[in-house]
Parts: C-alpha cells; sequence; structure tokens
C-alpha cells in the first residue's frame, strides 16, 4: 500500500496540477479552444485536464507551459514533476478487474481526504465493516461471482481501511440510519461480528459514528446517502460523492457542496450522540 499521507494520491495530484494549468491559461487569456490546439487536442480534452479527470502527457504540459509564458525553469520542473507523479498508478489500479472506473475515482479521493464524513442508509459504510459483514454485501450485489472475484473485492475493501489505523489517517464522521443497523445481512453471527467492530472502531480517536435513530422521523437526508471529502490542499475543494446502481455523482460546485454540508450538519445534530450511540450498539448486540 502507498504512503497514507493525505494529498498525496495521484488523483489529487492531477487535480491539483490541472488546477494550475486552468489558472495559469486564465491568467494570460488562451481559451480552451487555443490551448487545445497546440497540443493537438479538443476543447473538451482541455476542459477534462484542468478538472483533473484524465491523466497528462509531460510533453503536452511543456507544451502549455511554454503556451501560458512559463519561463522559470524551477516553475516549469515542479509542475512537470507534479504530471509525472500524478500518472503514477495508486495501489488500487491491481484490483482494476472488479473495480468499476468511476469508482476508481472515489478510492483515489478517498485515499488523499483528511476529513470523510459519510451518511448511510442502506448498509454499513465500506470503511466500517467487518470482513464478513463485507463479504456478505459482495455476495448480494454479485451473486454468481466466482470465489476469487469476491476475495478480490474483499481485500480491496480491507486495505482502504488501513488508513483509518495508520499514518496520516484521515478523520471519519459517520451517520448510519438505524435501517443499516436492523437490516441483517448475512445473519445473526455476522451481525454480531459487525457490532462489536463497529463498537471498537468507534473507539479510535479520528473515528465518530452517529445513529439516526427511526424515532426521529423524517430527516434533512432523506434523499440517499452520500460522502463528502475534504481534502488537506488548500487549492481542492470538497467533493460530495453520490453513488448509484451503474455508477456515481462527483460534486465539487460551492452551492451543490454547501447543500449536502447543510445536510450532514443537521444529521449530526438530530442523531444520537457518539456516546449514546455505543451503547445503542451495545443493545443490539445484545439482542442479536
Amino acid at each position: 500500500m502507498t504512503s497514507g499521507t493525505p494529498g498525496s494520491g495521484s488523483t489529487v495530484r492531477r487535480i491539483l496540477l490541472g488546477s494550475q494549468l486552468r489558472r495559469l491559461r486564465e491568467a494570460k487569456g488562451v481559451t480552451r479552444q487555443d490551448a487545445g490546439y497546440v497540443i493537438r487536442a479538443s476543447e473538451s480534452k482541455i476542459s477534462r485536464l484542468e478538472l483533473g479527470r484524465v491523466s497528462f502527457k509531460e510533453r503536452d504540459v511543456d507544451d502549455l507551459l511554454t503556451l501560458y509564458g512559463v519561463t522559470d525553469v524551477e516553475e516549469r520542473a515542479a509542475l512537470l514533476e507534479l504530471a509525472r507523479e500524478a500518472n503514477t498508478p495508486g495501489w488500487w489500479h491491481r484490483y482494476s478487474d472488479v473495480l468499476p472506473s468511476w469508482f476508481q475515482t472515489y478510492v483515489g479521493l478517498e485515499e488523499s481526504a483528511a476529513l470523510i464524513r459519510t451518511y448511510e442508509l442502506q448498509f454499513v459504510p465500506g470503511l466500517l465493516q467487518s470482513r464478513e459483514y463485507a463479504r456478505a454485501v459482495f455476495r448480494l450485489g454479485n451473486a454468481g461471482a466466482p470465489d476469487h472475484e469476491i476475495d478480490q473485492r474483499l481485500e480491496l475493501r480491507m486495505q482502504r481501511q488501513e488508513r483509518l489505523t495508520g499514518p496520516g489517517a484521515p478523520r471519519l464522521w459517520a451517520v448510519l440510519d438505524e435501517g443499516a443497523l436492523r437490516r441483517s445481512i448475512g445473519g445473526p453471527e455476522v451481525m454480531r461480528g459487525q457490532f462489536e467492530h463497529l463498537i471498537k472502531m468507534a473507539r479510535l480517536p479520528n473515528v465518530t459514528i452517529q445513529v439516526m435513530p427511526f424515532r426521529f422521523g423524517g430527516h434533512s437526508a432523506e434523499g440517499g446517502a452520500f460522502t463528502i471529502l475534504r481534502f488537506p490542499e488548500q487549492d481542492l475543494p470538497d467533493v460530495v460523492y453520490v453513488e448509484n446502481l451503474t455508477g456515481a455523482m462527483y460534486l465539487d460546485k460551492r452551492d451543490d457542496v454547501d447543500t449536502y454540508l447543510q445536510a450532514m450538519e443537521r444529521l449530526c445534530v438530530d442523531s444520537e450522540t457518539p456516546e449514546r450511540t455505543v451503547e445503542f450498539l451495545g443493545e443490539l448486540l445484545r439482542k442479536t
């Protein structure tokens, strides 16, 4: 596994390089169309580069820096080095056989996040799943998949979890709908193990877990599950991740992010406190 230092992932480096190239282009008054012409690409390709959604060719970055009037040797060298680092495959790429392309982006962002806030109503969040609970979830969603594929998916999830207890661990703040805990996945033994695992994870100094109880009724996040990622780099905006059955949305516009932040803040106020949540998990454990 690569270093867990926040901001060190190749996905975030692509975003950083893209945002710097956009600022240089705008400062020089160059259009995306003109920039695309210089590197033999379309205007939309420049847009994807500046958003960090595609990989960079060093030759293209070099040509763009020349177009944007960047002549300082050290500045050019630093940006070209960033391009090389941004193209370095993340550790998760070896799971590409079982990892959808749209989720690879999320794993790269999660790898570099300093704060992860998530709300889940269907399952226990992946970063907090026990091994056997995760295996049962994969079995449900991949009926008929061979054992080796399930094992690959499971190892990827377990490796993602290592960041929570490794160097430079992010802060994880998770709100679980009570339904995610009441829904039996894998049977009583698996659920007991999952409750024990949640209680253990809740004791970590960088992990906060809250339960949104049924008795509260309707609440601010009835629209569904979502995750908000925050990065240590000031140049990077928060990113909201919303998943569906066949893909995902990545939202970083201020108005969109603010809407989800407000919903998350309201959830945290209205849910059981972290202390009461541990008691609640203990009650579920005793009854299972």
